[in-house]
């Protein structure tokens, strides 16, 4: 190989290995999240087609998208059901007019749903719209074009399984199913299509299965390789997505610390048209729906509203008119949902909602304020003007009283006139104190997992195995006195080797949890009584918190006494997938204390002691056992340890808990910081470098002592 062969390689292999690796810049995350809203719609040729009806009978058990599942249709007979569809209403163009109308950025369209149809003409297989029915026209395409035409991004949903793929896994009833090899193929032949074909795909709205670790990588890079500025929703599994979904139609009431979307259908039970749909009075649910668009948008995230056309192509007339509605509020209102920052009080107002910028805070009013008053807390800023988005004739007074600032409105004012928006515009920049303060003084005061305020994500294999991880942790700190103050960090075999990436204000600072001086507890085991440990038996259960009181008495769930040894017990559960069962245990200290343990798990844990939950994760390994050292906080008298662990890919769920283990922790102390008095100090953590921005921090010991 000559020279300029060499570098001509040299620079094949670095551009491949950029494509790669692409993925969304932060300038890209941050126009998705901007667009706040967006359509959704699931129109499928043959479910559509069957309205939630077989053979004449409402199938109301389950979703009519997923009627060939939950009515046992035969795979021959609903395929056959593809040759009655020719949608004589469907116009692309009008269903992207509609989004535009109701203030939409963007439409995300159900490609393939579970049944395996595919709406675009794909060369994988005659199952699909073109070649199947008599329409013959490539939906996908269409959709794409309208879109393109009247300035909207365009967005695709895709189903991990597929019931119609002959190698694919069987029709489940939880449906994360695997993935075999050839239907991986398959799978990624069809996002290669959807990928080249069609101009810009803004968004990959992943579904359903259960991927290896492998598989959702492959696909993750052939997705920003094709288009790397694509964004990967979360249920490509295996936290491999850019951003993470919540559950179907949750508006989530903690904070979120990674880009997020709540997908919402207008109908708890269904996504797909159901002919027989029941429907509350238009304007019920229009509040429904505004209400919850303005809580997502209040937490920084983004609302995905769907709709479910019928067979013939036409949008249901009660959906558009209230997203119409919606867009009419929007038109008017409308600086106070895009492109705006969430809540910077981090409150829940009973009189409705807030979102912010720079130099405007908007009050969305979904509710009545008492006395005609809404009460702002902890801030300080100049009102250069106040005005209510569309009613210029509408007078209002503010008061400053102390840290607080008022809002009067005038007794005719009618908050529920469409949800008024209240938009106080400030000279400059304003500033809020923070809620959660912790004051430091003399007396030494200690950060830890407990105390902190939390940022989470999802994280998980598959849809059955998530759970809420905790991707950062912060804090507030107010000096009493202006001076240096000495920090020291703590933690435990636990965190041992790893790092974190903290920052005390605006200064980032990289630490390795690692040379620390070894500390024994200052705990004497023979004043602390273990008493038997009982178990329950299994329930159904996804990965979450349990802290709730368990009546051993009462003998809530047949809690059983195990017989365990003195130094340990190890438990091994037989159950079927998605169950768990809980371990519950009494210690009697004599003294407050803290005890190291060794806890060992299956696919998910979650570990609690007196109501307090110390560990919540899943095992990314699938099918393995995970190890956790755990410090428990032992007051005196009666503690009461509730360990759940879940069963999620195997035949039994796994525990194992031990005592006899070293009673050491590691301290490392830190550079001095100094702190002025009256001034906030925010610090935080997080995990440096973690494999994915949804990976859970899992570090129950970690604690910063700050004297």
């Amino acid at each position: 190989m000559n020279n300029n062969n060499r570098v001509f390689f040299t620079i094949f292999c670095l551009f491949w290995a950029t494509i790669i690796n692409a993925q969304p810049t932060r300038e890209g995350l941050k126009k998705w999240e901007d667009e706040r809203y967006n359509m959704f719609i699931h129109w499928g040729g043959i479910y559509s087609v069957l309205g939630g009806v077989w053979e004449g009978k409402h199938i109301d058990k389950g979703l009519s998208e997923q009627i060939q599942s939950h009515a046992g249709i035969y795979s021959d007979s609903y395929a056959a059901v593809a040759r009655h569809f020719n949608p004589e209403k469907w116009n692309a163009d009008s269903i992207a007019a509609l989004a535009v109308r109701a203030g939409m950025k963007a439409i995300v369209f159900t490609s393939k749903h579970h049944d395996g149809f595919c709406m675009w003409d794909t060369k994988t297989t005659n199952f699909n719209v073109v070649k199947a029915t008599p329409f013959k026209r490539d939906v996908v395409k269409e959709l794409a074009d309208a879109c393109k035409r009247r300035g909207l991004k365009f967005g695709l949903y895709f189903s991990n399984i597929d019931w119609h793929f002959p190698e694919a896994s069987p029709i489940s009833s939880h449906n994360s199913d695997s993935i075999p090899p050839l239907h991986h193929a398959y799978n990624m032949a069809q996002i290669k299509e959807l990928l080249t074909n069609y101009g810009e795909i803004t968004e990959l709205w992943f579904d359903m299965g259960s991927n290896t670790l492998q598989q959702s990588k492959e696909m993750r890079e052939l997705v920003h390789r094709l288009q790397p500025h694509c964004m990967i929703g979360s249920r490509l599994g295996n936290d491999m997505g850019d951003f993470t979904v919540m559950s179907d139609n949750q508006q989530p009431d903690y904070e979120i610390g990674v880009p997020w979307q709540s997908p919402a259908s207008f109908f708890d039970e269904t996504w797909g048209y159901r002919s027989w749909q029941q429907h509350v009075p238009k304007e019920e649910k229009f509040r429904e729906k505004l209400t919850s668009l303005i809580k997502v948008a209040a937490r920084g995230g983004k609302y995905l509203l769907n709709i479910g056309p019928k067979g013939d192509g036409s949008v249901v007339s009660y959906e558009r008119d209230i997203l119409i509605q919606i867009g009419d509020w929007l038109a008017i209102n409308h600086e106070a949902i895009y492109g705006t920052a969430p809540d910077p009080f981090r409150e829940d107002f009973p009189w409705g909602a807030v979102t912010a910028t720079d130099k405007e805070i908007y009050l969305i009013l979904t509710a009545k304020p008492e006395g005609n008053r809404i009460t702002l807390p902890r801030i300080t800023g100049k009102v250069a003007e106040i005005d209510v988005l569309g009613s210029p004739n509408i007078r209002l007074k503010t008061a400053v009283i102390g840290n607080e600032l008022q809002v009067h409105l005038p007794a005719t004012f009618n908050w529920s006139d469409g949800f008024k928006v209240i938009a106080l515009r400030f000279k400059e920049a304003y500033t809020i104190t923070p809620s959660r303060l912790i004051q430091i003084a003399n007396q030494q005061v200690v950060l830890n997992h407990s105390n902190a305020f939390h940022y989470f994500s999802n994280s998980g294999i598959d849809y059955n195995s998530r759970f809420k991880s905790t991707v950062k942790e912060s804090w507030n700190l107010l000096a009493a006195a202006s001076q240096k103050y000495r920090p020291v960090l703590w933690y435990s075999d636990q965190e041992k080797g790893k790092k974190i990436d903290m920052q005390i204000n605006d200064v980032p600072l990289t630490v390795s949890l690692d040379q620390g001086q070894e500390m024994a507890l200052n705990n004497e085991q023979a004043n602390i009584k273990w008493e038997s440990p009982y178990i329950s038996e299994p329930f159904w259960s996804g990965i979450d918190e349990f802290t709730q009181e368990v009546n051993l008495e009462a003998n809530e769930r047949n809690y059983r006494k195990v017989t365990t040894s003195n130094e340990f017990i190890a438990l091994r559960v037989p159950m079927e997938r998605r169950q768990a069962f809980v371990y519950a245990q009494t210690i009697i200290s004599q003294e407050a204390a803290k005890v190291l343990i060794k806890v060992t798990s299956g696919d998910g844990i979650s570990l609690a002691l007196n109501g307090n939950t110390l560990l919540l994760h899943n095992n990314p390994e699938r099918g393995g056992t995970k190890t956790d050292y755990v410090l428990l906080p032992l007051h005196k008298g009666e503690n009461r340890l509730l360990v759940k662990t879940n069963n999620l890919f195997g035949d039994a769920a796994v525990l194992k808990v031990e005592r006899d283990i070293p009673q050491r922790v590691y301290c490392k102390k830190l550079a001095d910081m100094s702190l002025k008095k009256g001034q906030v100090t925010t610090i935080s953590w997080k995990l440096h470098a973690p494999t994915t921005i949804h990976e859970t921090m899992n570090m129950p010991n970690l604690a910063l002592a700050i004297k």
